[in-house]
């Protein structure tokens, strides 16, 4: 789908919680039918409330989300510089807010479409971010060199792939990867491959691979996973 759309690609950069960003577009949409295109903002009022330290959470919700909307530059520039100190509870509201701001703008002055792109674990530039989980196949703790090869394979792939590594943790049964990876390329095929060249040196990967762009996995969620698969390899 990605590869046929016509626009330019506009990507939330910050990790921000899927519910959060639910939030936050049915407050803004909401407030679209609120706020008239033309209205006038008072931007020294908004200042005074938006860089208050003592100021209503509530209110400054709202300030960011009509800036966010306004097709203002002035307003663009206000949210720039609260993202840069912004009130804990609101960080995530402020960078949504920057980046609606930004696909308004840039659709208003291009005239190109603007498609926004927004996943739990965001990405950077291009390119979306992933989390990966890969289990032993055998249950059993990876050997040293089966370690080697799965970093060596990963660095050599995500460099012929315009990929990036992130982090990768290698535990005793499971490997964990946060990985960004161009936005039109097909991630479950290069995570396949990536496995299928490990496993040419002995089959130690399982095929079950855990792909999510949601949020990363805690402990327990992964402990769950090679729960299941066990079960599976088991017959149990």
């Amino acid at each position: 789908m990605l590869r046929d759309a016509d626009g330019e690609f506009q990507i939330l950069e910050n990790q921000v919680p899927v519910e959060t960003q639910m939030e936050y577009l049915i407050y803004s949409g909401h407030l679209r039918e609120l706020v008239p295109d033309d209205a006038e903002l008072a931007f020294q009022e908004f200042a005074s409330v938006l860089f208050d330290p003592a100021g209503s959470l509530d209110k400054k919700k709202k300030i960011l989300s009509v800036l966010a909307i306004s097709k203002e530059i002035g307003a663009y520039r206000m949210l720039q510089k609260y993202v840069q100190e912004p009130d804990k509870e609101l960080n995530d509201w402020a960078h949504m807010a920057l980046m609606e701001s930004r696909v308004m703008l840039e659709s208003e002055f291009t005239n190109e479409r603007q498609i926004y792109i927004s996943t739990g674990l965001g990405g950077k530039g291009n390119r979306l971010r992933f989390f990966v989980v890969l289990l032993s196949a055998d249950g059993k703790p990876f050997l040293d060199y089966q370690r080697q090869t799965i970093e060596r394979e990963f660095e050599f792939a995500m460099r012929n792939f315009d990929g990036e590594i992130e982090e990768i943790t290698i535990h005793k049964k499971y490997v964990e990867l946060m990985i960004l990876i161009p936005i039109q390329a097909n991630i479950k095929q290069f995570i396949e491959n990536v496995v299928s060249e490990c496993n040419q040196y002995g089959n130690f990967i399982a095929n079950t691979i855990t792909i999510t762009n949601v949020k990363k996995l805690t402990e327990k969620e992964i402990a769950q996973i090679i729960k299941k698969h066990e079960n599976i390899r088991t017959g149990f």
